[in-house]
C-alpha cells in the first residue's frame, strides 16, 4: 500500500489583528436618551421599589428591580460581588437570661444552651486581593445554627447604609467600585464616580459621615462593632411583636488605626486583620462580643422624629438603650479557608422562628438579592449542602436534584400533598416550632413612592458629626479632603461640598479650605437626583430638621473601653549589651497582662545582654515596622543605647509610633536614643503623670513606676492630641 503523503501549507496565515473593528459592532455608550430595561422597555422610576403603599412590602411583581438586581447579582464569577476580602472563625453563643417575653427564638430564650456559630469579617467594596486596610465599611456576619435551623444575621460595623431602596444597590456599588474605563481604583472611595452619585444621593449624607470617620480604619476586626443596619422584628409565642435593632460590642473596646498608618500597613502587611484574627484564636486569646438589642414596642413605631424602617437612620441609645443579652466568643480557626470562609453563604432572608422581617425597603430587596447571588456563585440551588453551611439539625422536604447535589434522597415521593408516603414530610404547627410569618396587616395601592417620612437626610449626619471628639472630627475633615482631593472633576467636589453644608457649615468650610474651593450655595431642592421622570421634584425635596438630639456619646469612640492592653502587640527595641534584667521585668510584666510582646533588633537570631545571657530576637529592623505595633518600649544598656542610636531604623521606628499617637516608654539609661528623634526636643521639659498620660511619653529609672504607667498608657490606645500642634517628618 502507498504510503500517504501530506503537503504542507506553507503560505503564511492571514491574520486580522484589528481588536477594535472586531469589538465595534458590541460597543455600545454607556448613555442614552431614556432608561430602558434590558429588553428595552422605557423605565418612568429607577428610584423606588414597587410597594404596597409608600412603606409597604415590596412586591415580586416589580420586574424591573427584579432584572436590575439578578443582572447585577451575576456580574462577578466567582468571587462575591461585595465582600469578597473576608476572614471568618467559628465559635459559641450563649444568651445570659431568658427572652421568651419579647422572642420565642429558642436560642434567645435558654440561658444554659450554647449555639455553634460562624463569622465571617470583610471588606466591601474591594477584590480578594485587595488589602485588609482599605478605607471602608467591613463586614460583619454571623451564622447561628440554632437547634430550629440556621438564622443568619448579616450586618456591618456601621449602622447604617448608603441608599434607603435595594433598588438603587447596584448603582451604589458600580459608582464605589474601580472605574470601568480603566479598572481604577482597587479597594476605594477616593475616585469621582462614587463621590460623582453621592452628591446626587443626599440620602448617603449620614453613611458617608460613618465612612469618612476612624470607624471604616478599625484597629483589628477584634475592636469593632457590629449592626444589623435594619429594623427587624421579635415575636413572642403569644404573637406579640416588637421592633428590634441588633448590635455587637467588643469586650476589648472600638478602636482604630491613623490613616496614614493603615496606608503603611497596606504596603507591609495588607493581611493585617486577617493574621491578627487568626493569631489571638491560636494563641487562646478568644475574640468575644456582647449582642445587644434595642427593643420598641409596636405601638411606639411613630414615636420618633425619624422612620424605623429608613436604613439611613439609627436609634440613638439615648432615646432607647442596647440592652446586652448574650455574648459571643469565636475560639476555633477554620480548617481550610476555601471550604468554610470562602463557601459560607449568608442570606438575611435565613430567621428562625421568633425574628421576623420589616417593610425596610433596603432589607425587602436584600431577600430577593442574596439567594440569586449564591446560585451563581457557589454553582446552584444546593449550596446550602456544603457542609459550613449545613444546619446542625435534620432536613426534610421535597427538594431534590440540581447542580452539586449531596443528598441521596430515598422513597417514592417528593411531592406534598400526598397519600403514599402518609404525607409525609408534614407541615409543622406554630406550637410545635412552625415558623408563622407576623400577621402584619397591609392595606395599601400598588405605587413606586417612598415615604416623606424618609426624607430627612442631614439630622443623624449632623448628629454623628457634632458627637465626635474633636480629634475625630479632624480626622473626618481629613478623610473628606483627601478623598475629593482624588476626585478630578471640579463640579463634583464643589456638590458634595454643597451638600456638606447642609449638614454642617463649618465641616463644609474646612473641607474647601484643604480643596481651595469655595463652599457653593446649593438649595434643598436641588440636591437630590433620584427623581422619578414623572414625579413633582419638590416631592422629594429633602428636609432639613435638627432631630431630637445633638449629641450621642455611643457614636463616638472616645468612651469606649479602654481598661485592658490584652492582645495588644509591644515592640521592645534592644540590641547588644542590653540591660537584660530590666528587659525581663517589663516584658513579664507587659505579658501578664495580656500583651504581645516582640523584641526588635538590628538583626535576626540573638542578642547578647550586659549579663552575658543570650535573648531571642524576634524581628529586625528590616522585617518589623512600628505600623504594625500598639506601642514601643525602650530598653536600657550603654552598648545596647549606643547602637540604637546610630540605627536609622530604630530613629524612624520611633518618630513614626510617635507621630501615630502610641504609647512610648525608655529606661533612663536609653535618653540617648530618644535624643536622637525628631520629636524629643519638642516634648515638655518637667514631666509629671498628668502630662505624662497626654502626651503617651514616658521616662523613669523607676522601673515598677514606669511599668505600670506605660500600662496604663497602653490601654488609652492613642494620644491623639499630638497630631495637630505636633506633626513630624516619619
Amino acid at each position: 500500500m502507498a504510503k500517504k503523503t501530506t503537503i504542507k501549507d506553507t503560505r503564511p496565515i492571514k491574520q486580522d489583528n484589528d481588536k477594535t473593528t472586531k469589538l465595534e459592532a458590541f460597543v455600545a455608550d454607556s448613555t442614552g436618551t431614556k432608561l430602558t430595561t434590558n429588553h428595552g422597555v422605557n423605565i418612568n422610576d429607577d428610584q423606588n421599589s414597587l410597594k404596597a403603599g409608600d412603606r409597604g412590602a415590596t412586591l415580586l411583581e416589580d420586574f424591573i428591580l427584579r432584572e436590575k438586581i439578578t443582572h447585577f447579582d451575576h456580574e462577578r464569577i466567582p468571587e462575591r460581588i461585595v465582600h469578597a476580602r473576608g476572614s471568618g472563625a467559628h465559635g459559641v453563643f450563649k444568651v445570659y437570661e431568658d427572652m421568651s417575653s419579647t422572642t420565642r427564638a429558642a436560642f434567645l430564650c435558654d440561658p444554659g444552651l450554647e449555639t455553634p456559630v460562624f463569622v465571617r469579617f470583610s471588606t466591601v467594596a474591594g477584590s480578594r486581593g485587595s488589602t485588609d486596610l482599605a478605607r471602608d465599611v467591613r463586614g460583619f456576619a454571623v451564622k447561628f445554627y440554632t437547634q430550629e435551623g440556621n438564622f443568619d444575621l448579616v450586618g456591618n460595623n456601621m449602622p447604617v447604609f448608603f441608599i434607603q431602596d435595594a433598588v438603587k444597590f447596584p448603582d451604589l456599588v458600580h459608582a464605589v467600585k474601580p472605574e470601568p474605563d480603566n479598572e481604577i481604583p482597587q479597594a476605594a472611595s477616593a475616585h469621582d464616580t462614587f463621590w460623582d452619585f453621592i452628591s446626587h444621593m443626599p440620602e448617603s449624607a449620614h453613611m458617608v459621615m460613618w465612612l469618612m470617620s476612624d470607624r471604616a480604619i478599625p484597629r483589628s476586626y477584634r475592636m469593632m462593632e457590629g449592626f444589623g443596619v435594619h429594623t427587624f422584628r421579635f415575636v413572642n409565642a403569644q404573637g406579640v411583636a416588637s421592633f428590634v435593632k441588633f448590635h455587637w460590642k467588643p469586650l476589648l473596646g472600638v478602636h482604630s488605626v491613623a490613616w496614614d498608618e493603615a496606608q503603611n500597613i497596606s504596603g507591609k502587611d495588607p493581611d493585617f486583620h486577617r493574621r491578627d484574627l487568626w493569631d489571638a484564636i491560636e494563641a487562646g486569646a478568644f475574640p468575644e462580643w456582647e449582642l445587644g438589642v434595642q427593643i420598641v414596642a409596636e405601638e411606639d413605631e411613630f414615636k420618633f422624629g425619624f422612620d424605623l424602617l429608613d436604613p439611613t437612620k439609627i436609634i440613638p441609645e439615648e432615646l432607647v438603650p442596647v440592652q446586652r443579652v448574650g455574648k459571643m466568643t469565636l475560639n476555633r480557626n477554620p480548617d481550610n479557608f476555601f471550604a468554610e470562609t470562602e463557601q459560607v453563604a449568608f442570606h438575611v432572608g435565613h430567621v428562625v422562628p421568633g425574628i421576623d422581617f420589616t417593610n425596610d425597603p433596603l432589607l425587602q430587596g436584600r431577600l430577593f438579592s442574596y439567594t440569586d447571588t449564591q446560585l451563581i456563585r457557589l454553582g446552584g440551588p444546593n449550596f446550602h449542602e456544603i457542609p459550613i453551611n449545613r444546619p446542625v439539625v435534620p432536613v426534610h422536604n421535597n427538594q431534590r436534584d440540581g447542580y452539586m447535589r449531596q443528598t441521596i434522597n430515598r422513597g417514592k415521593t417528593s411531592y406534598g400533598p400526598n397519600g403514599i408516603a402518609a404525607n409525609d414530610p408534614q407541615q409543622v404547627t406554630a406550637a410545635d416550632g412552625g415558623f408563622v410569618s407576623y400577621n402584619e396587616r397591609i392595606d395599601a395601592r400598588k405605587i413606586r413612592a417612598r415615604s416623606r417620612s424618609f426624607f430627612d437626610h442631614f439630622s443623624q449626619a449632623r448628629l454623628f458629626f457634632n458627637s465626635q471628639s474633636e480629634a475625630e472630627k479632624n480626622h473626618l475633615i481629613d478623610a473628606l479632603s483627601f478623598e475629593l482631593g482624588k476626585v478630578k472633576m471640579v463640579e463634583v467636589r464643589t456638590r458634595m461640598l454643597g451638600l456638606l453644608s447642609h449638614i454642617d457649615k463649618g465641616l463644609a468650610a474646612a473641607v474647601a479650605y484643604s480643596l481651595g474651593l469655595h463652599v457653593p450655595l446649593i438649595p434643598l431642592e436641588e440636591l437630590n437626583s433620584s427623581v422619578p421622570a414623572d414625579a413633582d421634584p419638590a416631592d422629594y425635596t429633602p428636609e432639613q430638621k435638627e432631630g431630637e438630639l445633638a449629641k450621642s456619646e455611643a457614636l463616638s469612640m472616645s468612651g469606649t473601653v479602654k481598661d485592658t492592653i490584652a492582645t495588644r502587640r509591644i515592640a521592645i527595641l534592644a540590641a547588644d549589651g542590653v540591660d537584660g534584667k530590666s528587659l525581663s521585668k517589663v516584658k513579664d510584666a507587659l505579658v501578664a497582662e495580656g500583651a504581645i510582646v516582640h523584641i526588635i533588633a538590628p538583626k535576626l537570631g540573638t542578642i547578647l545582654s550586659q549579663e552575658d545571657q543570650q535573648i531571642q530576637v524576634d524581628e529586625s529592623f528590616l522585617t518589623a515596622a512600628s505600623v504594625l505595633y500598639d506601642a514601643v518600649y525602650l530598653a536600657g544598656g550603654t552598648n545596647s543605647s549606643a547602637t540604637l542610636e546610630a540605627e536609622a531604623n530604630a530613629v524612624h521606628f520611633l518618630n513614626e509610633a510617635f507621630k501615630h499617637c502610641k504609647a512610648i516608654a525608655a529606661d533612663v539609661a536609653a535618653i540617648q536614643v530618644l535624643e536622637a528623634t525628631y520629636f524629643y526636643k519638642k516634648l515638655p521639659d518637667e514631666y509629671s503623670q498628668e502630662t505624662v498620660l497626654r502626651e503617651g511619653i514616658v521616662v523613669s529609672e523607676d522601673l515598677s513606676s514606669l511599668v505600670a504607667l506605660f500600662i496604663r498608657m497602653i490601654a488609652l490606645h492613642r494620644f491623639w492630641d499630638r497630631e495637630v500642634p505636633r506633626k513630624i517628618p516619619a
